[in-house]
């Protein structure tokens, strides 16, 4: 346990770690994106901060205390609680209310104001131009006015102020007034209310005959109860009564044994009989034994016997009609019980429907009375706030001419537009990297197309055909051989490579570097000494023969279509040691025809009879069945994918492609990476270790020659 907890702790370390490194990748990668939308809000904002028009804003102070806290208001003596809450946050709105906007637009002829002439709702321009902000935890609120000009900012806050105070004063007023007079007209419709349900309650008492209905009911429920539970065990008693005959009955009729029926078995004559009867039996079953059927005693015994036996039936019969007497019995007592509880029912009906109205017409008259009540309180309360109107709002501060401007702040503004340019290029670059879903590094391949990694093969800086695809013949110390060494070694060391013997090589779509692949892989395998024959199974568009200058009519699908008999006329030396080569020849109408038929089998078997590896070049999984009709018919299969090109989804409906159809798919090998500029930042390590290991090539034999080659390459292209 003790050496688990530190290797945990490394393990989520790593984790970290290799996560902070795949985001430095992806600003690395992203970097110009990044610098270019980060100048852009960096000059915006100095632009802003440094060309906008300077704004003042004044700010005035009110105090907002209860409203209607008088001397002879009634409202001092409660507690108003969260509604003063309310209270303030109703006047905070008031203050921004478009019809005191529009008096103070009206009073400093606002709308002559170069600022708000042009505007459509010069209201709500202004209003933009006005915040309230409350003090928090006190009654004090400040409103703030801003404008380019100090004293019109100024006058707006103090106007403002003025104008609210007097709209506040004049509105108790007239509300305090038609409050009295509304209140007084309801009070006299509510006493008329309340007058009307005191006399339909009494009334409907007196229509009843009840002085209180309550009793009453209470009563009948009482005995509704009694009649119920009565009912109830009578109804069982009688069921288990005629239950019980009903079974007797089916004794009865089925010839089953009556006298172990349990109520006839509880009988003490019965009991009694069947003692004698069974005396009587035993009797008899000897008698039997000494004398015949007309001897006296015989004759005697049996007729006891049969009288016996007629004793106890009679008996049994008696007791089923007990029973049947029984049942009848309790099912006449149910039905008196069942008329009793109905007839209790009835009555309790009846009362619950007088309740319901009695309940109404009381609940009528408490509601009226309440209500008369309520409003008597509130027309005193009127009254005597109509007396006692005083202002509960006072200006604590006047607004001054404001000093300096408050827009724009320009070191906020500028590290503002700073940090929201750091965010916005991070988060944009982040954004654009999560959409780039193609094929770019070692993780792509082994977690989600779930292959096994090959290699990856560096960007070859040439244009030139025979240089790209002999790169590891002509410049063995390049870092882009030593690629090809590490996928040969990979191959070398998979599952069952020794069994590898035939490989195809194939790539998603065309252009990713499978040729490149194919020629390179064949020249470092001819390197390690085994007898090569590279194979360019393309017969649409063969490349083979031009990187290594073999001009050759006859090839491939010439021996397929059988126009040649003898694999040796199509197989070509090269100058590379060990490696043969096999053109795809002229390109024929048929190419599938010809790649699915027996002569290909015929092919591979005669060349892998001779060959330690063949190694074939197939055209894209997209493009055509080939790949897939020759991957079948070989050990292996190697994928190419070129770096940051192809999506994942495509690669892995190409992998699942030839999956599907069976084949051994050995791995993918990562093509075309520029490893010393915009691709850095993915394999740079990679790049650094090839130059410090191609330094072992530097002065070692057949490096002259080497490069006499690639002259010579270059100059005969």
């Amino acid at each position: 346990m003790d050496n688990e907890q530190p290797s945990q702790a490394r393990s989520v370390a790593n984790s970290d770690s290799r996560q902070l490194r795949q985001y430095w990748q992806v600003v690395l990668e992203r970097r110009w994106l990044i610098i270019a939308i980060f100048v852009i809000f960096v000059s915006a904002g100095f632009v802003y901060a440094f060309r906008a028009t300077p704004i003042y804003e004044a700010v005035a102070r009110l105090e907002i205390d209860p409203e209607g806290a008088g001397v002879l208001s009634l409202r001092d003596m409660v507690n108003i609680g969260s509604k003063d809450q309310e209270y303030l946050q109703t006047q905070y709105r008031n203050l921004q209310s478009r019809s005191l906007i529009d008096k103070v637009i009206q009073k400093l002829r606002l709308d002559e104001d170069e600022r708000y002439r042009k505007s459509l709702d010069k209201i709500s321009a202004v209003n933009e131009d006005i915040r309230i902000d409350p003090i928090r935890l006190t009654r004090l609120v400040e409103v703030k006015a801003r404008h380019p000009v100090q004293s019109r900012a100024r006058d707006v806050a103090n106007t403002l102020l003025d104008i609210f105070l007097e709209d506040n004063q004049t509105r108790k007023s007239l509300k305090a007034m038609s409050g009295y007079r509304a209140l007084k007209v309801e009070a006299a419709a509510q006493e008329a209310d309340l007058t009307r349900a005191i006399r339909n309650l009494a009334d409907y008492r007196v229509k009843q005959g009840a002085v209180s209905l309550d009793q009453d009911v209470n009563v009948v429920y009482l005995g509704y109860r009694q009649a119920k539970e009565s009912y109830e065990a009578q109804r069982v008693r009688a069921d288990g009564a005629v239950k019980l005959a009903e079974e007797a009955n089916s004794w009865r009729t089925t010839g089953r044994d009556l006298t172990d029926f349990p109520e006839v078995a509880k009988d003490t004559v019965i009991n009694s009989l069947k003692v004698q009867m069974s005396e009587k039996a035993s009797q008899f079953a000897g008698i039997t034994n000494h004398y015949g059927p007309k001897h006296p005693q015989y004759i005697a015994l049996a007729g006891s016997l049969e009288n016996a036996r007629g004793s106890l039936e009679g008996q049994i019969q008696r007791v089923l009609k007990s029973l049947d007497a029984t049942a009848s019995i309790e099912k006449s007592t149910e039905a008196q019980a069942k008329a009793k509880f109905a007839e209790a029912e009835k009555e309790v009906t009846r009362l619950s429907e007088l309740k319901v109205n009695y309940d109404v017409l009381t609940r009528q008259k408490e509601r009226s009375e309440a209500m008369f009540q309520l409003i008597l309180t509130k027309t005193k309360e009127y009254d005597l706030s109509s007396k006692d109107i005083i202002q509960n709002m006072t200006i604590i501060d006047h607004a001054d001419i404001p000093p300096r401007p408050v827009k724009p702040n320009k070191p906020l503004v500028i590290l503002a537009s700073t940090m929201l340019g750091f965010m916005v290029a991070f988060a944009f670059a982040f954004f654009v990297n999560f959409l780039d879903d193609s094929v770019k590094s070692q993780d792509d391949v082994e977690n989600y197309l779930r292959l096994q990694f090959l290699g990856y093969i560096p960007n070859i800086k040439s244009t030139s055909v025979v240089e790209r695809d002999l790169q590891a013949h002509l410049h063995p110390t390049s870092s882009a051989a030593e690629g090809f060494r590490t996928l040969r070694a990979a191959i070398s060391l998979a599952r069952n490579s020794e069994k590898l013997r035939n490989l195809a090589v194939s790539s998603t779509i065309p252009s990713e570097g499978k040729s490149l692949v194919a020629s390179n892989f064949a020249i470092v395998t001819a390197q390690t000494g085994l007898r090569t024959l590279l194979v360019d199974a393309d017969l649409r568009r063969p490349s083979v023969h031009k990187a290594f200058q073999l001009q050759s009519p006859v090839g491939l699908a010439a021996y397929l279509a059988d126009r040649v008999k003898s694999v040796d006329e199509i197989i070509h030396t090269s100058d590379v040691p060990h490696l043969d080569i096999v053109c795809a020849g002229a390109a024929p109408s048929n190419p599938s025809e010809l790649i699915s038929s027996k002569r290909m089998h015929q092919f591979l078997e005669e060349v892998s009879s001779r060959y330690d590896r063949v190694i074939l070049d197939c055209p894209p999984v997209s493009a055509v069945a080939d790949p897939l009709v020759v991957g079948a018919m070989c050990d292996g299969v190697v994928f190419v994918t070129k770096f940051n090109k192809i999506r994942r989804e495509h690669a892995l409906r190409s992998v699942q492609r030839i999956q599907d159809a069976g084949i051994n798919l050995i791995g993918l090998v990562l093509n075309d990476i520029d490893f010393e500029g915009k691709d850095s930042y993915y394999y740079s390590y990679h790049y650094y270790q090839n130059r410090y290991y191609s330094s072992h090539y530097k002065g070692k034999p057949g490096q002259a020659d080497g490069e006499k080659k690639a002259a010579g390459a270059k100059a005969k292209g």
